[in-house]
């Protein structure tokens, strides 16, 4: 009936969709520019890495870069030993994630479950503070501070793996912290009132009925701090040192994927040699290795990701 009243009245007023259309249509082209930026440029560098990586294996055999045992592409007698950088990054990036695992989850375990909104609402931009912090500070702060305490207890050297992953551990710290805590304060309150009518203390309810329903949001916030002290540049550049060696010996000089990648990339090695491509053939390793991490972390979310109605 409404229809046919419209329809029979031509000069009834009808509202402009034009101009909304126009805007609608503007807006959604600038931003699947801004995707397309984005995509565009994640491909270019995967790109660059593959093209370039390809010319470094030319002239490297893909089995000397994963059995050599030394590493010295700056040397008159170059060796190729991946394995070498790898063993180190691994080591640093251990090292960190012992310190920030209990640290970050127990600290998102009190700000989730035992801290006020009050106090939750002061300490946890505090805690996030740490992660404002210029890397180029914790890697001085790891060489003038972390190594010079740590020579009074153990006989680390000036340039350790140990004060550098003690300090990367500080560094992400805030991440898996704050993460971790979104998922655990993402937990429904009925789970928790549940476990607590059966008859379950605070931390048995934490550790049996909480902990498990946000083991997901944990894991990924884990792996993606793993990913950031992996790709950490400046700490252990600093504090870990420039001695590519094969071991896992934190008191003695390392260095690390990144580290190496800082040191050809100065300047003093000409652009062009087979020197200079290392950093492509490093950087591509990196990039597997973190890309590995990330793509676990999908599998893993997905698969025991727990959703509640």
């Amino acid at each position: 009936m409404t229809s046919d009243f419209s329809s029979s009245n031509p000069d009834l007023w009808q509202p402009n969709r034009k101009l909304n259309k126009r805007v609608q249509f503007a807006v959604k082209t600038v931003f699947a520019i801004f995707a397309l930026v984005s995509v565009a440029t994640t491909i270019g560098i995967v790109l660059t890495l593959v093209f370039e990586t390809f010319e470094f294996f030319q002239e490297v055999s893909l089995w000397h870069f994963l059995t050599d045992t030394k590493w010295t592409p700056l040397f008159s007698s170059a060796q190729f030993g991946i394995f070498v950088l790898i063993s180190a990054t691994l080591m640093t990036s251990g090292i960190a994630i012992l310190v920030a695992l209990p640290l970050g989850l127990l600290a998102a375990i009190c700000l989730s479950e035992y801290a006020t909104a009050k106090t939750r609402a002061i300490l946890k931009p505090i805690l996030e503070i740490l992660a404002g912090v210029p890397t180029v500070v914790y890697g001085y702060f790891a060489l003038l501070f972390v190594t010079p305490l740590l020579q009074t207890f153990i006989p680390v050297q000036g340039f350790n793996a140990l004060s550098a992953g003690l300090v990367l551990g500080i560094m992400i710290t805030p991440l898996v912290a704050s993460l971790s805590e979104d998922a655990i304060y993402s937990v429904p309150q009925t789970l928790r009132d549940g476990s607590y009518a059966l008859g379950a203390t605070k931390r048995e309810t934490i550790i049996s009925v909480i902990l498990p329903a946000a083991l997901s949001g944990i894991v990924s916030s884990v792996i993606l701090a793993i990913s950031r002290a992996i790709g950490e540049t400046m700490i252990v550049t600093l504090a870990a040192g420039q001695n590519p060696r094969l071991g896992l010996n934190p008191l003695v000089p390392v260095m690390t994927m990144t580290a190496f990648i800082v040191q050809v990339s100065l300047g003093d090695t000409p652009a062009g040699s087979l020197a200079y491509k290392t950093i492509y053939a490093v950087g591509m390793t990196l990039f597997l290795i973190t890309l590995a991490l990330n793509i676990f972390s999908f599998w893993f979310v997905r698969r025991f990701r727990e959703k509640y109605d």
